[in-house]
C-alpha cells in the first residue's frame, strides 16, 4: 500500500492506494473505494457527505499517487522507476458526466524528471508523451510499451482497458484492418491489463505495430 493525496472543496486528506493489478483501492480518512479505473472509484458502504459523487463514482477531486513502472536502459538492462499521477476529476454536469478530466504523469528516468502534457485526459496519450520525451536508448518495461497490447477500435477507459493478444501473437501480428482487429478483442484468449502492468513475456513495441501503432 502507498501514500496518496486527496484535495477537495474542503481541504486536503492523506489517503492510501492499492493496486492489484486488477482493482484500485483508495481509502481517504477511513473511507474505502475501489474500481478497475481511477474515473469510476465507488464507495464500499456509505460514503460521506463530504464527498462528490457521480453514478456513485467518486469526482469533484484531485487524486495525487505513483504506480510503480519498468524500463528498459540503452544497455537494455531493466530499470525500477515511478508513474506520478495528478488526476483531477471535475463535478456532475448536466450530460451525466462530470465537467473536466485532467491527468498529468510524471516519470523519473536515470535522475531526470519528466511531466507528460497533460492536454488529452487519457493515459495511453499522456504515456505517449512520456515515451517521446524519453532519452535516446530508453523505453518502457511493461505493458503499454510491449508488443504485445493494444487498444480496442471502438475506444476504451482513462486506465486499465488494454487488451494483452500474449497468446494471439500470429493473429497479432497478421492483422490488418478493423474486422481483424475486432476478432482479435472478441477471441476468449484476450486479457485486459493496466497500462503500467508486466509480465514475463513482455517483448519491447517496435514503430507502428498494431492497431494503435
Amino acid at each position: 500500500m502507498a501514500d496518496a493525496t486527496y484535495r477537495d472543496a474542503h481541504g486536503e486528506l492523506a489517503a492510501s492506494f492499492e493496486n492489484d493489478g486488477l482493482t484500485l483501492v483508495l481509502i481517504i480518512d477511513g473511507t474505502r473505494f475501489e474500481g478497475q479505473d481511477f474515473d469510476g472509484l465507488e464507495p464500499v458502504g456509505k460514503a460521506p457527505a463530504r464527498f462528490t459523487l457521480n453514478h456513485n463514482e467518486l469526482c469533484g477531486c484531485e487524486l495525487r499517487c505513483t504506480l510503480p513502472v519498468g524500463l528498459l536502459d540503452p544497455d537494455g538492462v531493466a530499470q525500477a522507476s515511478e508513474l506520478g499521477m495528478t488526476l483531477t476529476l471535475g463535478h456532475p454536469a448536466p450530460n451525466g458526466g462530470i465537467d473536466r478530466e485532467d491527468l498529468t504523469l510524471t516519470l523519473d528516468v536515470a535522475g531526470t524528471q519528466l511531466a507528460s502534457s497533460g492536454v488529452s485526459g487519457w493515459f495511453e496519450d499522456e504515456l505517449v508523451s512520456l515515451r517521446d520525451q524519453l532519452p535516446p536508448g530508453w523505453r518502457l518495461r511493461c505493458c503499454f510499451g510491449c508488443a504485445w497490447s493494444d487498444y480496442s477500435p471502438i475506444g476504451h477507459g482513462l486506465f486499465g482497458s488494454l487488451a494483452c493478444f500474449r497468446r494471439q501473437k500470429p493473429g497479432y501480428r497478421a492483422a490488418a484492418d478493423k474486422p481483424a482487429w475486432f476478432a482479435l478483442f472478441e477471441a476468449p484468449t484476450t486479457e485486459w491489463v493496466q497500462e503500467t502492468h508486466l509480465c514475463d513475456e513482455f517483448e519491447p513495441r517496435p514503430p507502428n505495430t498494431g492497431y494503435r501503432g
